[in-house]
């Protein structure tokens, strides 16, 4: 976690640097390499003492804005709250912590969907509680099968 140093200077200019630093040119390029990281973990990977989650989910969804790939970017975010509060998975027995947990995840997952798809997210959320996964589903990456049946592709 970041002391507030993540947001002196030029972040962006910063972010991106180590971006490069690591071989990529775009931080998507960075995040594509490591699948159902969380957020978090991206950030830490970059710069554990001045770079912060929300700085790469701000950059990851304006180059997703700027490549027309908001749905997937949504997806992608979905794979990497799931990684982290439920890494084993969509869980086998839905007790009480299962059901905090998968509420956790969802609830996550919806505070940081950008406004244009919050009502396809609101659907895709209704449907997971309708038709909860099999046990165990754990998406890869954004292009998950049932992933795409949940929120397919549809950018303007």
């Amino acid at each position: 976690m970041t002391d507030g140093r993540s947001w002196q200077g030029n972040w962006k200019a910063r972010l991106y640097e180590r971006v490069r630093e690591r071989g990529y040119d775009s931080l998507t390029a960075f995040a594509e390499a490591r699948p159902a990281v969380p957020l978090i973990a991206l950030a830490e990977e970059l710069g554990k003492d001045d770079v912060a989650g929300v700085q790469v989910f701000n950059e990851l969804l304006e180059e997703a804005q700027q490549r027309r790939k908001v749905t997937r970017f949504v997806r992608d975010c979905f794979v990497r709250e799931l990684s982290e509060v439920l890494p084993d998975g969509w869980p086998t027995v839905m007790d009480d912590e299962a059901r905090l947990n998968v509420a956790i995840v969802i609830g996550q997952w919806s505070a940081y969907t950008p406004y244009t798809h919050e009502k396809r997210v609101e659907q895709a959320r209704k449907a997971l509680r309708d038709t909860p996964p099999p046990p165990g589903w754990r998406p890869l990456g954004p292009d998950d099968e049932l992933l795409r049946t949940l929120l397919p592709d549809e950018e303007a």
